[in-house]
């Protein structure tokens, strides 16, 4: 059983939990309830629980000050909080604290058992880890007293060129180790769950290096009996190899097949997946540090190429092709305009492909994703203001294991846009007069900018689109145009110094005498008395 600490400062609420929930039956006991985050510190001084339960608004310390405790002193205690305020500030910082779940008031029996079930799904996870590390702790504690872990020390120092290579290679000779070869190499070995892509806290930091120290016994035993080179672990319990040879010829083969043999050997033994970075060659042991750095950076890919990879830095070679940015996001919003779901699908296919046919880094690619999930929200938002972009949306992308897993999360949001869209009920004419407007704001600056120039952009006859453009503005294409840049000039004059040919050649006149009528049209002043008022 797994115990639970209920908080809320009304007591109703904590009765009507306490009755409701079947709490043996779902795996749990109340502990106690509180009524508010001041004695549930206390409590939880006396008395540690598995899951609390909490409410935000309480006097005293409130949910979000509790969550905070928990999370800085009782890291083992889950979170869940409950509370009848909507304003996502408070999950933002509940995500910060490391809140397990979020949920709106009025809570239902149904609702919070379903929550509780999760939970002690995820607990008896986290208690078979801990059983299953408690195991290897102890093959792990024999091993830290031999003298592997001493060579392991030795080797990393002398790749990492963090001691001269006289002293490593003389301490190495004591414990009967050799290193010499005409050709040296380093293989860089990380098992990919506890990699960089994921977020690792202290207890998978813990379980990493009892999983380091499997695959390092695994790599050593193959590298021995194809008597190739030494596997070590370096400081941060990264498996590597250092390969050395004396028959360069054969050298390149023979590193990636006894590569591809760890890989797989791991993954049927452990059912762990690796990824693998094979460093430059060198030919003097001074230069190991080089073959280390390309080793480990080019592991950095595999982000966009996936996991269970071997990267050879010699057959490859990285170059971060362009995404086409600024295409892909106009092509998007063309798409959702035009509620084209497949053609939506073909874009992000394609970005898919070309993003996963270059070489490109986590960084610019979790950038260039949230980038097209903002266009996704905009474009759609146009048409139905109910739709919304959270702060989960964005940072779901930025938490993304992979690609894959990002991708996933663009289409689904893609899909809810589309949905979006069909139930605001435009019509297509409508959808391509807003269309238009956007074309105009984004290029009213042109002076050549024309009533056949939009057309041939939205694929339409000029008398068709100018009866639903009139339609659905009230006005016509130049009345609108005219608007947008006068609404520009106005706003320069109230903004700027600029002189009244610059602000015309700004806002698409190539004639300044012209613009200064037009402007007077519209507004019954010239530019000067404008500028004069304000």
């Amino acid at each position: 059983m797994y115990k639970v600490l209920l908080v809320d400062d009304e007591i109703l609420v904590r009765e009507a939990i306490s009755a409701k929930i079947q709490w043996q039956q779902l795996g749990f006991e109340l502990a106690g309830d509180c009524e508010n985050g001041k004695d549930a510190i206390e409590f939880l001084e006396e008395t540690p629980v598995d899951v609390v339960l909490t409410d935000i608004c309480m006097p005293y310390v409130d949910g979000m000050a509790l969550s905070k405790y928990i999370y800085e002193n009782m890291p083992q205690t889950t979170t869940i909080i409950f509370s009848g305020y909507g304003d996502f500030d408070y999950a933002k910082q509940a995500i910060q604290y490391k809140v397990a779940e979020y949920i709106l008031k009025p809570v239902t029996a149904k609702e919070l058992s379903e929550v509780l079930s999760r939970i002690k799904g995820k607990l008896d996870g986290e208690r078979r880890q801990e059983e299953k590390l408690d195991e290897l702790t102890k093959v792990y504690h024999n091993y830290t007293k031999n003298e592997a872990l001493i060579v392991s020390r030795i080797l990393s120092r002398l790749v990492m060129g963090t001691q001269a290579v006289e002293t490593s290679l003389q301490e190495l000779e004591e414990f009967g180790v050799s290193v010499v070869g005409l050709v040296y190499r380093v293989v860089t070995i990380d098992i990919d769950v506890y990699s960089g892509l994921y977020e690792i806290d202290d207890e998978l930091k813990k379980e990493s290096a009892l999983m380091s120290f499997v695959v390092e016994n695994i790599s050593s035993e193959i590298v021995d009996n194809h008597k190739a080179g030494l596997a070590y672990r370096d400081s941060d319990n990264r498996v590597c190899i250092l390969f050395f040879t004396n028959k360069p010829k054969e050298f390149a083969t023979e590193v990636s097949s006894i590569c591809r043999e760890i890989k797989d050997t791991v993954y049927q033994a452990m059912k762990l997946s690796v990824s693998m970075g094979i460093g430059i060659s060198v030919n003097k042991l001074e230069n190991l540090s080089k073959s280390y750095d390309s080793a480990a950076k080019i592991l950095k890919y595999r982000y966009t190429k996936g996991s269970g990879v071997i990267f050879d830095c010699e057959k490859l070679r990285p170059v971060e092709n362009p995404m086409e940015l600024e295409r892909n996001l106009k092509d998007i919003a063309s798409a959702v305009r035009g509620r084209d779901k497949e053609l939506l699908e073909d874009i992000l296919n394609h970005i898919e492909e070309r993003i996963k046919a270059g070489y490109v880094t986590r960084n610019r690619t979790v950038a260039y994703l949230q980038q097209v999930l903002r266009i996704l929200h905009e474009i759609v938002y146009e048409t139905n203001e109910n739709f919304k972009l959270q702060d989960s949306d964005v940072s779901g992308i930025t938490e993304a294991r992979s690609l894959t897993e990002a991708m996933k999360l663009i289409r689904n949001y893609a899909k809810a846009g589309m949905e979006a869209v069909s139930e605001a009920g435009y019509s297509s004419g409508e959808l391509q007069a807003i269309m238009a407007m956007d074309y105009i704001k984004e290029n009213y600056s042109n002076p050549d900018l024309s009533l056949n120039q939009i057309c041939s952009y939205l694929s339409i006859s000029t008398s068709r689109f100018s009866s639903i453009f009139k339609e659905a503005t009230g006005k016509t294409f130049m009345e609108v145009l005219t608007n947008v840049r006068m609404e520009r000039a106005k706003q320069l004059l109230r903004q700027t110094s600029l002189k009244n040919y610059e602000i015309a050649e700004r806002v698409g006149f190539s004639d300044p005498h012209y613009f200064s009528i037009a402007f007077k049209k519209m507004t019954g002043k010239t530019p000067k008395e404008y500028a004069r008022e304000i």
